[in-house]
């Protein structure tokens, strides 16, 4: 099954490179399904509303003005990106706050995935995730691909950090959905893929309020039911035991350390288990673990998820 056939890619205002477009590309000729990318911009100037000496129309007309010169430049940097059997348009919309406008976007256009480029500092030579990616991660409803490169390294994994340990009925199902997208990215991109789960150490202070307690056998139950959940996954899903890792420490720390050494392009995360109002708190663990990845991030969401934008609960 093809997954990601219509995808909204988000325009990097500040370069004529656009990374999210390239890889936008590189998983549209792929699919086995007709691919529609749409190349999206959010722009909006303050003066153009506060310009009292002129009409409501005139404003108007500026405004459009402006958004057709960037209709135009967008088709200009699109070009050397585009390819013959995927259907391609450029949308630009006015609107002062682009993560709101990207969600709009997605529920009106009903795209399967929102793709977009983060920027690299280059002191620091690691990635910066700007103010409208985190919002994006909290509340977007449908998965979001933030991309760091646009060329795929050669040899490449994917990676899906995945929660075995839980008995949660939500963290179950988007372990599957994790397994089952990165499967489907690893064929589309010619990847190796991996599963990768962290269970916690033994809390010092059980030891030290319960001197009976036995803290190698508590350590020792807690790896085997991880080790257990993750071999009946990646059965589930067909995955090779040497595919799997399971490891006792923080995920912020394992993930990444894996990541850098597979030689990941890319990390899916699940990025919260709430849904609701709640689900507008990403939770700590996630951030982390992003926060140190230096690739690619897919994030999905669990099944049952309700935006705080979603247009329906503002009926």
């Amino acid at each position: 099954m093809s997954i990601y056939n219509k995808i909204l890619v988000v325009a990097d205002i500040n370069h004529d490179e656009q990374h999210a477009l390239a890889r936008a590309m590189q998983l549209a000729k792929k699919s086995r399904s007709p691919s529609q990318v749409t190349f999206f911009l959010s722009i909006y100037d303050f003066s153009y509303d506060m310009t009292s000496m002129l009409s409501v129309d005139e404003r108007d007309a500026m405004r459009r003005g402006v958004i057709h010169q960037r209709e135009q430049w967008m088709k200009k940097v699109a070009k050397p990106y585009l390819e013959e059997n995927v259907e391609f348009n450029v949308v630009v919309v006015w609107h002062n706050r682009p993560y709101e406008a990207i969600i709009a976007e997605v529920y009106s256009g009903e795209h399967d995935i929102v793709i977009k480029g983060t920027r690299k500092h280059d002191v620091l030579e690691s990635v910066i995730f700007t103010p409208t990616d985190w919002h994006l991660l909290r509340k977007c409803p449908k998965p979001v691909l933030l991309v760091k490169n646009a060329e795929w390294p050669e040899e490449a994994s994917i990676l899906a950090s995945v929660h075995v340990g839980s008995e949660n009925p939500t963290h179950q199902d988007l372990n599957d959905c994790m397994v089952r997208q990165m499967q489907n990215l690893c064929e589309r991109l010619e990847a190796k893929p991996y599963l990768v789960n962290a269970y916690p150490v033994t809390p010092a202070n059980i030891t030290i309020e319960l001197p009976e307690f036995d803290p190698t056998t508590y350590t020792d139950a807690v790896r085997g039911h991880h080790l257990t959940s993750m071999k009946a996954l990646r059965q589930a899903h067909g995955i090779d035991e040497e595919q799997t890792i399971v490891e006792q420490g923080l995920p912020e720390d394992i993930i990444p350390q894996h990541a850098a050494e597979l030689n990941a392009a890319m990390v899916i995360i699940g990025t919260t288990g709430r849904t609701g109002l709640s689900a507008v708190f990403i939770g700590n663990t996630a951030e982390h673990v992003i926060d140190k990845i230096n690739c690619d991030v897919l994030a999905l969401k669990p099944n049952g998820y309700i935006s705080p934008l979603d247009p329906q609960t503002a009926i």
